[in-house]
């Protein structure tokens, strides 16, 4: 399983403003940060926003922060509400469903659901706070996902 570059950058975005959680941060110093797409961060703050995980401030001086304390943000509740419908299977498509001639012999769906639901309840026991290293040079981030989360 995968999750999309969308879930991938908006847990990116969460954990940079968990860590500067002093200031308000824009969304160019995020691309700059990261080296994404300012477009593509645009949309993804826009998501974290209407989901209600961040708040803007428009404006000169404006920027983004998070909405509440890190502690009380679930990584299993920003990647259900970013990434949607995890389609592991052709069979989780709705449209699909009825298609398939194994459907009504394959265990397959059930044990796949069953998978999902394990990996969200994982992620569940996690807030924002603990995957975060607030003691860490925000400038530091980078190389955790090039190191593969480990600080250099």
């Amino acid at each position: 399983m995968q999750l999309t570059a969308h879930t991938d950058y908006a847990l990116r975005v969460l954990i940079y403003l968990n860590v500067n959680n002093e200031k308000l941060v824009t969304i160019t110093e995020l691309a700059d940060f990261f080296g994404i797409s300012r477009n593509h961060l645009v949309k993804v703050v826009h998501k974290l926003g209407v989901k209600g995980f961040v708040r803007t401030v428009r404006g000169k001086g404006g920027g983004i922060r998070l909405s509440r304390p890190g502690r009380e943000i679930s990584i299993g509740s920003v990647v259900r509400e970013v990434e949607g419908r995890f389609q592991m299977a052709e069979c989780f498509n709705p449209k699909k469903q009825g298609l398939c001639p194994l459907e009504y012999g394959c265990g397959l769906t059930g044990l796949l659901g069953s998978a999902i639901e394990q990996f969200l309840q994982t992620l569940d026991k996690a807030a924002l706070s603990d995957i975060s290293v607030p003691a860490m040079p925000a400038k530091s981030i980078a190389g955790l996902a090039e190191s593969g989360g480990n600080p250099r």
